[in-house]
């Protein structure tokens, strides 16, 4: 798709400090063939990029974005296990086959933040694991530990902070995604003696995890979105986003899943 002119300009742009995502807005280039020029027209001094915390001053991730929204994905539908018969740890997120746009999204996400990992599927009953294997899954996801999400304390490290603040409808939507519905609601009302139905559109969010419910929360209040608690259901925490406004916003933002 691309000549060797542009090939060597992207990478001389990259050779002076310049990030991906600003090359490739320059360039026209994406950041993916950009990387795969690196490998193939200049040599590599680690055969896997280093991940964030692996560095003597932590930085975010090359693809802020699609991190922002694998996160969300790794909160709600993912885990992290070492099998005994692998040294290196795996990630798997569960996705169902109704949706597979998720999927897709979910998928190209991955691949973004782990451009040099294979990725692949794993068939299950109604659903499909998505998963990489990785050394630095525990760096990126510092969440992981022994035990259910939901039984131990989840707060996200300032640079993870950093990176939803900057991208909060990513994290919003991968919430939505993982743990979340877009739904119709209805109501009757007698109205000059006339009983009429009135249908209206509501997100719902449900986790049994309260830290991840208010990080849900959290964001919803950095982007301007109303929404209240819902009534629990058992140990779910489950929020209802039903002003017009906010609905408003959040089809914009996110919208039904696919």
């Amino acid at each position: 798709m691309y000549g060797i002119d542009t090939r060597r300009q992207a990478l001389a742009l990259v050779a002076q400090g310049r990030s991906l995502n600003s090359v490739s807005k320059e360039t026209g280039v994406s950041r993916a063939s950009i990387r795969s020029w690196q490998g193939r027209l200049e040599p590599r001094t680690r055969a896997f990029a280093p991940c964030v915390r692996c560095h003597s001053l932590p930085g975010p991730p090359d693809a802020a974005d699609a991190y922002a929204y694998l996160l969300a994905l790794y909160l709600g539908d993912g885990y992290i296990s070492q099998p005994r018969q692998h040294r290196t740890a795996s990630l798997r997120i569960t996705l169902d086959d109704a949706w597979p746009g998720v999927q897709q999204e979910a998928q190209a996400s991955l691949r973004a933040v782990f451009p040099d990992n294979s990725v692949c599927w794993v068939q299950k009953v109604g659903c499909h694991d998505l998963k990489v294997y990785s050394k630095h899954l525990g760096c990126l996801f510092p969440q992981h530990g022994p035990g259910k999400k939901h039984e131990r304390h989840i707060f996200l490290e300032p640079w993870q902070q950093e990176i939803v603040d900057s991208h909060p409808w990513d994290f919003i939507r991968g919430l939505i995604h993982s743990d979340g519905c877009r739904i119709t609601n209805w109501t009757e009302k007698v109205i000059g003696g006339h009983r009429k139905r009135y249908e209206y559109p509501r997100y719902f969010f449900s986790n049994t995890s309260v830290d991840i419910a208010r990080l849900f929360t959290d964001t919803l209040d950095r982007v301007g979105v109303e929404w209240k608690a819902a009534k629990r259901k058992g140990t779910a925490q489950n929020i209802s986003i039903a002003r017009k406004a906010s609905v408003a916003l959040m089809d914009l933002h996110v919208g039904p899943k696919h």
